[in-house]
């Protein structure tokens, strides 16, 4: 019985420190320091929500640069169900999914390289990305051109504002965001 008391204490002194205090000072922390990437890192382009910088999106018409596969579970790029596709490199469902990727690039980008970039037929871990490398774009630039009525310069042109160096030059690959990419050539017709 005598130690019925100090555990009760205890139990409601770490309810108050880790169900309470800790969560009000990170989140606001996170609001001080961090405030666009903790509400999200929204794209808000003239007072509407465009989608997250951090969360690809599934473009599929022509007109826009597409990110790698999603095998997020319901519907692509799900940030309810973030996931792989979890299957083996020996499994035939996956050489099934790649060639089927592969083919269907093939057909959409019939001016481009026969060699598809192994990051526009595979899904990442997250199912999430948001971002290509470079390779990945550039092999996207004519049908993009193309479907757009602009030239692979003006395209080009776009892209390069839009790709981000890594911090450290032989660490990481340059990359573009994809959903602001698109978002940008969108603007540039507008304008």
């Amino acid at each position: 019985m005598t130690m019925l008391r100090p555990a009760i204490l205890l139990f409601i002194l770490l309810t108050l420190v880790t169900g309470g205090l800790y969560p009000l000072l990170t989140t606001a922390l996170g609001q001080w320091w961090f405030t666009d990437q903790a509400n999200g890192s929204l794209i808000i382009q003239n007072g509407e929500n465009r989608g997250s910088r951090l969360i690809g999106q599934n473009f599929t018409d022509a007109r826009y640069f597409q990110g790698r596969p999603s095998a997020t579970a319901g519907s692509p790029y799900n940030p309810m169900a973030s996931g792989g596709s979890n299957l083996a490199g020996s499994n035939p469902e996956l050489d099934n999914a790649i060639g089927e990727r592969v083919a269907a690039l093939r057909a959409a980008n019939p001016q481009a390289s026969r060699d598809v970039p192994v990051e526009l037929v595979t899904a990442s871990a997250s199912g999430l990305d948001y971002s290509l490398t470079s390779e990945s774009v550039a092999w996207q630039i004519p049908r993009v051109a193309a479907a757009r009525q602009l030239t692979t310069e003006q395209v080009r042109k776009v892209v390069e504002e839009h790709t981000q160096k890594p911090l450290v030059n032989f660490i990481g690959m340059p990359v573009a965001n994809i959903v602001e990419l698109n978002l940008a050539l969108d603007a540039q017709r507008k304008n």
